[in-house]
């Protein structure tokens, strides 16, 4: 039976400038990396998310990344945060650009969007307990 969500894999065309981003701003850090015969190295890096969730990052050695077709199937990935404004903040110490505010969606969760160096979308999302989402949570 499925448990959870084990991790999301992004190419990055930067590595360093990746690892700042998702661990220095955002708070992960590096678990491991994977080497893989004939794939220059690292193949894989692992970031750790929360236990058992993981960030993969595949460095992509070939010149930029293409800009994400707005077409595309992957839309963004979505962080949960326990407190909005703190998490904010904290990044705005870590020297992430963190303007404007976070909204109130139509899920009466609160969001606020930022991206990778990529141009990943990442949203980060506080559950409100009125949520759909939390309703589905008591669910059996």
């Amino acid at each position: 039976m499925i448990t959870g969500i084990a991790h999301l894999a992004f190419r990055v065309s930067d590595l360093d400038q990746a690892l700042d981003f998702y661990c220095h701003k955002l708070g992960m850090r590096e678990a491991f990396r994977l080497d893989r015969e004939g794939h220059p190295s690292p193949w894989i890096v692992y970031l750790r998310v929360a236990p058992g969730q993981f960030v993969e990052l595949f460095p992509h050695r070939e010149g930029p990344i293409p800009p994400q077709d707005p077409t595309a199937a992957y839309q963004h990935l979505c962080l949960a945060v326990d407190d909005m404004t703190a998490t904010l903040q904290q990044l705005r110490d870590r020297g992430l650009d963190v303007p404007g505010e976070p909204r109130q969606g139509r899920d009466h969760n609160w969001q606020y969007w930022i991206a990778d160096p990529d141009g990943n979308r990442i949203e980060l999302m506080q559950m409100s307990p009125d949520s759909p989402q939390a309703a589905a949570d008591t669910l059996a």
